[in-house]
């Protein structure tokens, strides 16, 4: 047995088994998106990973359909459709702690993001570059690839990613846990590649990850003797934040266009990793006229050299030439965490029916689909204020790795799409919404043949099935290759080595190997 590997061990006493019936079992059904509801025989809650390989041994030798879930976020049915037998839910793996024998910081994969930074802060000022809102789960946001406001300033979560803890199952259906971590003589390191974008679901049960500086932005100095304050990224103190909104009213196609144009441009020629301007981040929330607005939030560190002139000059960026005036403009320093993390929990409200989908761009949206844009995003016939276009802020540390260093191939996009359907209640209305969002991103990349060029991608952390579907991806490029390149091979055999009887499975988990 590898070094790496744990020994089996009988799940401790207390195991909890829910099933129909119980008063728990509709809770922890509960899922982000209402449009979907699994149904399972039964719900393993499991709190460590000797736990989670005893249901896998279970349910495998009785033949089970598994599925896993961390109580987070997820667009798909993935840990909710109809054929789910067994849900294994490792929501209690919520530990944040500091592992002084790896000389990292040691997450469980149920912990969410906003326990997450409130305890890598509140300890030890430090941070992870993740995403904004705060109940989002570890478990998928990493595997995903992990971005955030921080990302221009310090890459991708698992840039930061030293291990990772899986609980796979060989051939035999026995199930054991396996620490991976990025050290080059690892015989489990292409395990822990597969989870630096990967993408959750299609290797194992992710139960623990461990959370360190890459060794090139450690100057050479050996982790064990850096502080715990030095292995993460310092969280800034105060941040410069600009509020900038746009009324529907009086806004015209050209406005709109200019708007969205000129804030491409800005990242197209602001998104080198080096530059000051990478630590300013931007979050452009294009939403349907039916809000009456939409806004720009972009934050800064205090404390890097002349960062309210960095703002400053992406403000001007952002309006010349536009022919309109924005309605509000803010602009205030406040305290990171205290003031500005928690106003940006999006959604507010994540109850409700939704269906999103993403590109990556290396450019800004041409003028055809810059207009597509405007006519959906002004459609009369949808009352929806949540529906929108958000454009993320890209580029910077995230360029400054190689696209095949991590599972995460998208390194020189400079911005992240994600197209929004809205949020609705009813059931009634899930054909018409969905067919509104599936339009509006087919539309827009009408050229490429209803999904983004290949060399855009698109982000398994938003993960969507139509572009596994003929009907809506009719570009003939797989739907593999828009999320994961040239990389997907590699997963492949990674997939047949670590769980060969193809247990982890959903509609866009990597499938075996032919």
């Amino acid at each position: 047995m590898s070094p790496t590997e744990n020994p089996p061990a009988p799940a401790p006493p207390g195991t909890a088994t829910v099933r129909p019936g119980d008063p728990r079992y509709p809770s922890l059904l509960d899922v982000y998106n209402h449009r979907f509801g699994a149904r399972p025989e039964y719900v393993r809650v499991a709190a460590s990973a000797a736990e989670v390989a005893a249901a896998l041994r279970e349910a495998v030798a009785a033949g089970k359909r598994v599925a896993v879930r961390g109580g987070g976020h997820c667009f798909e049915d993935f840990a909710s459709s109809p054929d789910i037998e067994v849900l294994l839910d490792v929501s209690p793996l919520s530990e944040v702690s500091f592992d002084e024998r790896r000389r990292a910081f040691a997450v469980g994969a149920g912990a969410t993001l906003g326990h997450v930074y409130r305890t890598l802060f509140t300890r030890w000022g430090v941070t992870i570059p993740g995403g904004t809102c705060f109940d989002v789960g570890m478990g998928g946001h990493v595997a995903a690839g992990g971005y955030g406001h921080l990302s221009r300033r310090d890459g991708l979560v698992v840039d930061h990613l030293y291990a990772v803890e899986v609980v796979v199952v060989d051939a035999a259906g026995e199930a054991r846990a396996i620490v991976a971590t990025r050290e080059p003589g690892d015989p489990h390191r292409d395990l822990w590649w597969a989870h630096t974008g990967g993408g959750g679901g299609s290797f194992g049960v992710v139960t623990r990850y461990w959370f360190r500086v890459p060794d090139a932005r450690s100057g050479g100095v050996p982790a064990a003797r850096l502080g715990p304050g030095e292995l993460l990224p310092a969280a800034p103190a105060r941040v410069h934040r600009r509020s900038i909104a746009w009324s529907w009213d009086g806004m015209t196609e050209d406005a709109f266009a200019a708007v969205v144009r000129n804030f491409a441009a800005w990242h197209e020629a602001n998104s080198a990793p080096d530059t000051p301007a990478a630590h300013l981040w931007s979050n452009l929330v294009v939403n349907h006229r039916s809000a009456g607005s939409f806004g720009l939030i972009s934050v800064i560190d205090e404390a890097v050299p002349r960062a309210a002139a960095v703002l400053d000059g992406q403000y001007r960026a952002l309006t010349a030439g536009t022919g309109v005036e924005p309605a509000a403009d803010e602009h205030d320093v406040v305290p990171w965490w205290s003031t500005w993390m928690p106003s940006f929990n999006w959604p507010p409200d994540p109850a409700g029916r939704y269906k999103n989908k993403s590109s990556y761009l290396r450019r800004g949206f041409t003028g055809d689909q810059l207009a597509t844009a405007w006519s959906y995003l002004t459609d009369p016939a949808l009352d929806d204020p949540a529906a929108c276009l958000v454009l993320s802020g890209y580029g910077g540390r995230i360029g400054a790795v190689a696209p095949d260093a991590t599972a995460s191939r998208h390194r020189d996009a400079v911005l992240k799409a994600m197209f929004c359907g809205g949020r609705w209640d009813s059931p009634e209305l899930d054909d018409a919404r969905v067919d509104w969002i599936r339009r509006f991103y087919r539309d827009v990349h009408a050229g490429t043949g209803g999904v983004p060029a290949p060399g855009d991608g698109a982000y398994i952390g938003y993960p969507d099935v139509d572009l596994a579907d003929p009907e809506w991806n009719t570009s003939g490029v797989p739907w593999h290759a828009l999320y994961y390149g040239d990389g997907y091979a590699r997963l492949q055999d990674v997939k047949r080595r670590y769980d060969p009887l193809n247990v982890f499975r959903h509609a866009l988990s990597v499938r075996p190997p032919k």
